[in-house]
């Protein structure tokens, strides 16, 4: 096949202080199984459905499934986009993903938050909500059932939100607490007011129309089939699947 995806030794520099440390028996080619995993996630494969120049199917699966659980994928994410983040200006919105019936069993797991997934109009979805640079790259990603709202996502990007002169958002954060939230980091809030607010609220027009850069952020991500529909049950693999694309589109 001539469309298979390689990393390139530049790519795989950047990568590599990420990786965990082999302890025993040395690890399968690394390059060869990443450039596998990421092929398979882009194109919405089914693992068994891996070419053969990627090697034995199984051998991506559990690097998948394994290093995922880990966080590693993550960790790549984060740290890759905290070497190169532009934040002056900084984004906040929440997309749906729908949820595919093999993941979409509403049941808990054991000891665990359950599997982030909601009924909405829409469907079973799953919310994922993002904070991205002044150039649209995501630097932060926060998951939740469908059916949470925005503020909830926001609340809980707050803690962890960089410094910034502006976060520009859609209507959806219109909330007072979230104003003097950003105003106590010294952010300063670029959000248009909700229409049912009795005093009309101030903001920047011409600076809100970069907010389409988050929106772009968002569709790239879902030509990701396997972001764009979830198939994976649990949240921290699914978590990782995004990641992974976020890594490779904006930050590698």
């Amino acid at each position: 096949m001539s469309n298979l995806f390689w990393l390139t030794d530049e790519q795989m520099a950047r990568l590599r202080p990420f990786f965990p440390k082999s302890h025993g028996k040395p690890r399968v080619d690394d390059r060869r199984v990443l450039s596998g995993i990421i092929f398979i996630n882009r194109n919405g494969l089914r693992w068994c459905d891996a070419p053969k120049e990627y090697g034995p199917p199984k051998t991506l699966y559990n690097r998948w499934k394994r290093w995922s659980e880990m966080g590693v994928f993550a960790r790549i994410f984060a740290g890759l986009a905290a070497e190169a983040t532009d934040p002056r200006t900084i984004m906040i919105d929440a997309i749906y993903l729908k949820a595919h019936r093999t993941a979409s069993s509403l049941r808990g797991q054991k000891g665990g938050r359950g599997r982030l997934i909601g009924r909405t109009k829409g469907g079973m979805n799953t919310k994922l909500h993002a904070i991205t640079d002044t150039n649209g790259r995501p630097i932060r990603f926060f998951m939740s059932a469908g059916q949470i709202s925005d503020y909830t996502g926001a609340a809980a990007l707050l803690g962890d939100m960089p410094k910034a002169q502006w976060l520009l958002g859609d209507r959806g954060y219109d909330a007072d607490w979230f104003r003097e939230a950003l105003q106590e980091k010294g952010i300063r809030p670029c959000i248009p007011g909700r229409k049912a607010r009795k005093k009309p609220v101030k903001y920047d027009k011409r600076r809100y129309k970069r907010r389409n850069r988050i929106e772009i952020m968002f569709g790239r991500l879902k030509d990701w089939r396997r972001v764009a529909t979830r198939y994976d049950r649990c949240p921290e693999v699914f978590l990782s699947a995004i990641a992974l694309a976020a890594t490779v589109m904006f930050w590698l």
